[in-house]
Parts: C-alpha cells; structure tokens; sequence
C-alpha cells in the first residue's frame, strides 16, 4: 500500500485521491478550506459527479481515503504528492500559479524524506522546472531528495470516474527516468498506454489536446452557420464526415459552443503564452472568437423572432456548461442570460443538478421547479444544455402553457418535425428555421 498526498479537493484532487483509493493506495486528502473537509468528512460532496459519493464512502469506511487541512499530517509519510489546486485565468490569459507556488513552499517547509512531486493540475509549460526551483530556494539546503513529474489530468465532468479507471493514455513527464517509472506503478493495473516524455512536452500534452478539441467544436459550428445560409442541415454533414477515419464523429456537434473549467482557460492560456514567446496563435484566437460569437448569434435568432426582447419571457433549460456536472463556470447559458437581460428580456430558468451553484451567480432570475414552470408564460424557450431529462418532454403540454410557441434548440436534441406539427416555431443550430404553415 503507497502513501499519496492529494492537495486540492475540487474536481481533479477528490476525483483523483478517491480512484487511487479505490485500486489499493492510502490517500490523504488536502484541502485549506476547513468547511470543504468538514463536510467530506461527514459524506457531504462539494461536487456533483456522478458514481463520486459512493466511491469516497467505500474508501471512507475501508480506512483508504481520508480528508484534513493539516500539511504535517498529510505529508508526513507520503511517497507522492499530486499537487491538484486550481490555476485561474489572469487578466491576459496566464494562468495564476499562487495555489502551486504555496504547496510547493509546504513542501519545502514540511518533507524530509524522498518524495515524488506530480504536477495533476493545468499549469504553463515550464511549471515543473519552476516548482523545482521554488522548492530549492525555499529549502536553503540541498538535502531533500524530491523529483518533480508532469502528469496532466484528462478527466471529463460528468464522467470523470469512468476516465480515470478507463483513462485512453497516461502522460508522465520528467527529467527523472526512475521518478516517471515510479508514478507510472501506480497507474498499471488500469492497463492503459503511458506515454513518458520530458516534462515540458507532458505540459503541452495537455493544453494541445484541449485546444484542438475546442478547436474541432468551433469549426463545426462556423460550418453550422454557413449550413444555415446555405440551406443545409450540420447534423447530416456531421455525420457524413465523421465516417471519414481521418476525421471522426466526435466533438462535431453544433451548438452553442463550449465551456467549462477547462478549455476556456486552456486555449486563452495557450494562447497567452504563444504571443509572450513571439508566436502569433490565429487559429486559437480564431476558435476563441467563434465560440463568442455563437453565443450572441442565439439571442440575434431570438431578437429576430419577437422583434424585441425587451419585456419578454425567455425560458432556459439548463444552465451547467455540461450534462451531469453542476458546474456553471464559462456555461454558455449564464452568457446567453446576461446578454438577453442586457436586452430588457425577463428569464426563467431550470437545471437538475447546477440550481444551488446558480442561485449564487445569477442575479433577477426565476429560477423554477421543473421544465414546465419555465415554459408557462414564456415567448421562447432556449434550450441551453442537453440532459437526458430533456430529451423526452411533454411538448403537447408546454405548447398550451407558452405564451408564444417558439423553441430554440441550442443542442439539435429535439425532434424539429414533430415540434413543427404540434405547431412550434423551431430554430435549431445549422438548421435554419421551421415554422408550422
């Protein structure tokens, strides 16, 4: 049994700490926040993810997986520590490494032993090398032997646990050969590939891959929004050429763009860090610009539809940035409402996981029961963010409860020929406009 330290329980560090419980290692959990421990402890996630309660409880009860604000107790006899803390966007785009630089300074404060350093979370390319030099300097001395690894998370919300045990690649990287291989044992009964690289190639690893899948998002969006002049439908072009090996189906769904924790700060930082070594990233602004835009263009379908917006009742169903997570950072719904606000345009609202987090943020929004109370007396009806729940909805009745029978489809999930008969108008995104004659 090895002794990890995780410092960070948000998504990555509870979701990391909770899986290598799971195959067999004792795991501390870190924290600063005193409240978030505190209500681990009792079995209280600060996260919806699905599978993630029960997963801490096992481990909870079976003595693997504790949870403290403590330094000293949890770095006291770990072998490995990830470091697993939040890396915010700045103003220009780089990413804040305070919460890094502080537990690398704990490090350097508390160990003295052999240790194992894994960077987990998104830092800039040359972060390893700089938490090294952190360590050395707050050390003073020579005599803590420690290796500094590059193994960047790859976990998707809402099926973060699944990644983590069925993971498509490992990415390790150092300057250490044996340091790589000791962080690779504990990934081998998961019998993925693991890549080993330098540590600078791991870091970039991680922000290539989320820009070009960002990247693959914006591009079929703008071909959406060319299907829509053109009179053709994105969704069969999708298909057809996701047959293409070449190509593939994935991440070619129109709509209104993509969010998250992670790749709005991954390509802005990716970007950032291009124009600060003399490199001039278009495509990336490019991609971060189409992303802006297909936002704005909903509520111009909308304006377009009612005339105006001012005064009117638009309904939104769903506000996390994603199904099954409640997270609501960089979620094209909160964008949409702001701009529809911005407009004089009343909004109702409704998701099943993302109400309590949203109740925090969102300022002169109804938010409602269930997606019939959104749909009662509403203009129009947005929806933002595709959950199961949605999929199979009364439309008879949301039809008789609407003001004005107008849908607008930010996902292509609803079936726009029987919307059309019941008598809706229906947009969809790169699809144009269908309307009951």
């Amino acid at each position: 049994m090895r002794n990890i330290c995780v410092v960070g329980t948000g998504y990555v560090g509870l979701v990391t700490g909770a899986c290598f419980a799971d195959l067999g290692n004792r795991v501390t959990c870190l924290d600063i926040n005193q409240e978030k421990i505190d209500r681990l402890n009792q079995g209280i996630m600060p996260i919806y993810e699905p599978g993630l309660e029960e997963l801490v409880e096992r481990n909870v009860k079976a003595g693997r997986l504790v949870f403290t604000t403590e330094h000293a107790v949890a770095l006291e006899d770990a072998a490995f520590v990830f470091i697993c803390v939040g890396t915010p966007s700045g103003v220009d785009g780089e990413a804040d490494l305070r919460y890094v630089r502080e537990v690398a300074e704990s490090i350097a404060d508390i160990v003295n032993h052999p240790i194992v350093i894994i960077n987990k979370s998104t830092v800039p390319v040359g972060t390893g090398d700089w938490v090294a030099d952190v360590i050395r300097k707050r050390r003073g001395d020579n005599d803590l032997q420690f290796w500094v690894v590059s193994n960047p998370e790859f976990l998707r919300e809402g099926a973060a646990i699944s990644d983590f045990m069925s993971p498509d690649r490992v990415v390790l990287g150092s300057l250490d050969q044996e340091a790589a291989n000791k962080v690779a044992q504990l990934y081998l009964s998961l019998r993925c590939p693991i890549v080993v690289t330098d540590l600078r190639t791991a870091e970039m690893i991680k922000y290539a891959s989320n820009a070009f899948l960002a990247t693959r998002i914006s591009f079929i969006n703008e071909i959406a929004n060319i299907c829509e002049e053109l009179g053709a439908d994105v969704r069969e072009v999708a298909t057809g050429m996701g047959y293409d090996k070449r190509i593939g189906r994935a991440f070619l769904d129109a709509g209104l763009g993509w969010g998250g924790s992670c790749f709005p700060k991954d390509v802005k930082a990716l970007a950032h860090m291009a124009v600060l070594h003399g490199t001039h990233p278009q495509l990336l602004q490019a991609v971060m610009d189409i992303n802006r835009n297909q936002r704005r263009r909903v509520v111009m379908k909308l304006r377009r539809a009612l005339d105006t917006l001012d005064d009117k009742v638009i309904g939104i169903l769903g506000l996390s940035f994603k199904p099954n997570t409640d997270d609501i950072r960089e979620a094209p719904a909160l964008e949409i409402i702001h701009l529809l606000q911005n407009e004089g345009a009343a909004v109702r609202a409704y998701d099943p996981a993302a109400m309590e987090v949203a109740s925090a943020e969102l300022r002169n929004v109804t938010l409602c029961e269930d997606p019939y109370q959104v749909a009662e007396g509403a203009d129009a009806l947005l929806l933002a963010t595709e959950w199961n729940e949605f999929k199979h909805l009364d439309f008879e009745r949301i039809h008789q409860v609407m003001r004005r029978p107008i849908i607008m489809d930010g996902r292509n999930l609803w079936n726009r020929e029987w919307l059309t008969f019941l008598g809706f108008t229906y947009f969809g995104v790169g699809q144009g406009i269908y309307v009951n004659e």
